[in-house]
């Protein structure tokens, strides 16, 4: 676009209109972990914030302001709408927070630990409890088979071990 099509004003705002961040409409259940990591973040959050309020002329300071305050608003939702769920150590079948060791149609084994949506990190094998993995393991017990929904085709999974 040519320049003569721009108004400054425009160039000076570039970048600081940035869209909120979609809240999950699940409820939002969180182990104790969870909550630690959620406010962790705010304070991260707030501590990038107070650094770069002194720098608050600079244009890249200003967006990064406002993906910060986005951001900062996101993590105080989840926080006041989050759930403490401590896990029901005795139970006998899978619930939120429990760890599951399951055995695929190969014989390869991995363990999964359903967690909060905001906790969720498959590289560490962490699970929201809204995945489709988590909703067919989900109140099983050792020993029993589910079906895994995947896209790539169902796999039937044995649930091994559940511990809390």
């Amino acid at each position: 676009m040519s320049r003569g099509f721009v108004k400054e004003d425009d160039l000076e705002h570039a970048g600081t209109d940035v869209p909120e961040r979609p809240v999950s409409a699940h409820p939002n259940y969180v182990t104790a972990n969870g909550y630690a990591q959620l406010q962790a973040e705010a304070l991260k959050l707030e501590q990038e914030m107070l650094s770069l309020k002194a720098k608050k002329d600079e244009s890249a300071a200003q967006q990064r302001l406002v993906i910060i305050n986005r951001d900062l608003r996101y993590v105080a939702a989840r926080l006041e709408s989050a759930l403490l769920t401590k896990p029901d150590v005795a139970s006998q079948q899978v619930l939120f927070g429990a760890t599951v060791t399951v055995e695929d149609e190969n014989g390869d084994n991995r363990s999964y630990k359903i967690v909060g949506e905001d906790e969720a990190d498959i590289k560490a094998n962490k699970v929201s409890w809204t995945s489709p993995l988590a909703k067919a393991l989900i109140g099983h017990k050792v020993g029993e088979n589910v079906i895994w929904a995947r896209p790539v085709g169902n796999t039937v999974l044995e649930i091994i071990k559940i511990s809390y």
